[in-house]
């Protein structure tokens, strides 16, 4: 499905009546939850003083070149004289245009060579500041991939197989980041560290459930909350395997800074924009619509089919109680443990276990989607699909089940036609999933 313009506001669901009429208000409604969470709108009236000395800007995510542009111009519009200066590491593909502010690029969700070269430069622009100076850290998620560089002693090498491992096994992202802290020179507080005695101001978009800033692409400039061990029962855990160099690193102190550190005295965090922000408006935007609501949580997280299919239960049990129509939201971040070798995404994973689980119960309509507009390592946010689609893929010969054996989700939806593809979004407060159902007649 092609990108389409974003709506203010939905039609009424009273004035609609063919499957596409319902999918397109379901495009609407995600259109409706990613706009309310991009960084245009979230820091022109939230940014700092400017200090008596220098003002630097480093920043790593796949929403950090879009902060990086709307923070240069609101600060140019009300500080005309204050001048900044830095760099910001984002996804390839993902860069926003910057007059002062630097933009590079690297590769997400396995680290690269230019997120290794970006980390360093970051770590430099920040050395040898005083203590007034200021550094803005704009952070949002995938940073914590993006911003890759080594703890002394371990090499790219062993990190991109570790976070290899930790992709596929299904581990939720807390622990994925509390691997990739303490197997790093920047990550855990390291960043803000090397700035002190500069003021740091951190902004965060957060994509990890909970909200908890520590975890946002690693933390690199608030203190850490977890231990070596911690990472290194993890990695047990999962049966990743690991060199020596890197089990004695992580028998060793990391030296990630903690709470009470003097490195964060004078140090701030504000999230700007959150999963449930993104519900929020979708909620409000269908009550407007004459759509009834049920907000299931924006922190869900788990095996992608799994809750999938624990949702189709839901949404059969919700249509057998309901007399007017229902939209089940959710957010959050499910994993995928992968077995097959097919093209898949959680998000369309989730939406194939949904899909299956329901059978093509007549007036149940899904989409799932990765509000950044990457789902996993694809050219798709997500994918939608109608009742009408079971008989659809039943004349095509397609077997859902085949496919969600294989991970191939995406490939079913692609047979389809309903892959939804927006292009990268330039914000990421995770997964936006909502299920529109229709009274039973």
């Amino acid at each position: 499905m092609k990108r389409s313009s974003p709506m203010n506001k939905l039609p009424k669901l009273e004035t609609l009546n063919r499957p596409a009429d319902y999918s397109a208000w379901l495009r609407g409604l995600s259109e409706i939850a990613v706009s309310s969470v991009h960084p245009e709108t979230l820091l022109p009236s939230r940014l700092p003083e400017p200090p008596t000395g220098r003002t630097i800007v480093i920043g790593a995510g796949k929403a950090a070149a879009a902060m990086a542009a709307a923070l240069e111009k609101a600060w140019a519009k009300k500080y005309m004289r204050a001048d900044i200066q830095g760099l910001v590491v984002t996804r390839y593909d993902h860069g926003a245009p910057c007059k002062k502010i630097e933009v590079l690029e690297a590769s997400h969700p396995m680290p690269d060579n230019m997120g290794e070269v970006a980390a360093k430069r970051m770590l430099s622009a920040v050395k040898g500041l005083g203590k007034n100076d200021l550094v803005i850290a704009l952070i949002s998620g995938g940073g914590s991939a993006l911003m890759t560089l080594p703890a002394p002693g371990l090499k790219l090498e062993q990190k991109q197989a570790i976070n290899k491992a930790l992709l596929r096994c299904g581990a939720p992202i807390r622990e994925i980041n509390t691997v990739r802290r303490h197997l790093s020179a920047i990550k855990g507080g390291r960043l803000a560290a090397a700035a002190h005695p500069a003021r740091v101001v951190t902004y965060l978009i957060s994509d990890v459930p909970g909200d908890d800033p520590t975890l946002i692409a690693s933390g690199p400039t608030l203190p850490d909350t977890s231990t070596p061990a911690d990472a290194l029962e993890i990695l047990q855990r999962y049966k990743i395997e690991i060199d020596d160099a890197v089990r004695d690193h992580l028998q060793g102190d990391t030296k990630a800074p903690k709470f009470g550190d003097r490195a964060f005295n004078r140090d701030t965090a504000r999230v700007l924009a959150k999963a449930s922000d993104a519900l929020d408006a979708a909620s409000d935007a269908s009550i407007k619509a004459g759509v009834d609501v049920r907000v299931l949580g924006d922190n869900l997280e788990g095996e992608a089919r799994d809750l999938g299919q624990a949702h189709a239960r839901l949404a059969l049990q919700a249509q057998r109680e309901i007399t007017h129509p229902l939209v089940i939201l959710s957010g959050g971040e499910t994993s995928v443990t992968v077995k097959g070798n097919g093209r898949g995404g959680r998000n369309v994973e989730y939406l194939l276990g949904l899909f299956t689980a329901l059978a093509g119960a007549v007036g149940i309509y899904g989409l799932a989607i990765d509000t950044d507009g990457i789902d996993g390592s694809e050219d798709n946010a997500g994918a939608l699909f109608t009742p009408d689609d079971w008989a659809k893929m039943q004349a095509q010969g397609l077997n859902p089940r085949e496919y969600l054996a294989n991970n191939d989700a995406y490939s079913f939806f692609a047979e389809l036609e309903n892959l939804i593809v927006t292009g990268p979004t330039r914000t990421n407060v995770n997964d936006f999933r909502a299920i529109l159902i229709l009274p039973a007649v």
